[in-house]
């Protein structure tokens, strides 16, 4: 097993510390909330979703092929209200779309998508985010779940909370506890590219 230090507040603040020296992540960030929350923060517009959505797939790499039928997909779910409400489902709801008559799940795109518009009530999944998550449950079992689990948003979500509150971090937000997990994901679990 990988030797990750336990978390605790001075781990968090470290790696959020290092976060905010990390000027590409940083500016690239401040464009996004830029984008979403002053430039375009609704989404009844398809040339705004599909701008939005453009830019998280370019910034982060998240793969997606076909950006206009995901953004038609958005724009059909009329999502404003469920934003605002914290509605949990919505993820999935944008995770799951059909393209050229084939299902397919952006499940860490739709992620982000939400996050962007509200960063703490909509924290985001990602491949590092996960093997942080599942290499501490093996060591210190802080809460009860699968790796299949965590592609549901809701107990996602709360796996998350469940971290928090194990390890007596509860005074970061699901912002802070991202950033931090998926630095550590990075760093202790890094892509293998040939």
């Amino acid at each position: 097993m990988v030797n990750i230090p336990t978390p605790c507040k001075s781990e968090v603040k470290k790696y959020l510390d290092k976060w905010d020296s990390l000027e590409n992540y940083v500016l690239q960030e401040n464009s996004l909330d830029k984008l979403f929350f002053k430039t375009y923060p609704n989404n009844d517009d398809i040339n705004d979703i599909l701008i939005k959505a453009s830019s998280l797939n370019d910034f982060y790499s998240t793969n997606i092929f076909s950006i206009f039928s995901v953004a038609k997909h958005i724009h059909s779910l009329n999502i404003d209200e469920r934003l605002k409400k914290h509605d949990e489902s919505l993820v999935n709801d944008i995770a799951n779309i059909e393209i050229s008559g084939k299902k397919i799940t952006f499940y860490s795109f739709a992620t982000k998508y939400c996050s962007h518009h509200d960063p703490v009530n909509f924290p985001i999944y990602d491949s590092y985010v996960e093997k942080i998550l599942v290499h501490f449950n093996k060591k210190d079992n802080f809460s009860k779940f699968t790796k299949k689990d965590l592609k549901d948003y809701a107990k996602f979500k709360k796996v998350l909370i469940d971290f928090k509150k194990y390890y007596g971090i509860d005074e970061y937000n699901l912002k802070d506890i991202d950033r931090y997990i998926w630095q550590l994901g990075k760093e202790y679990y890094p892509n293998k590219y040939k």
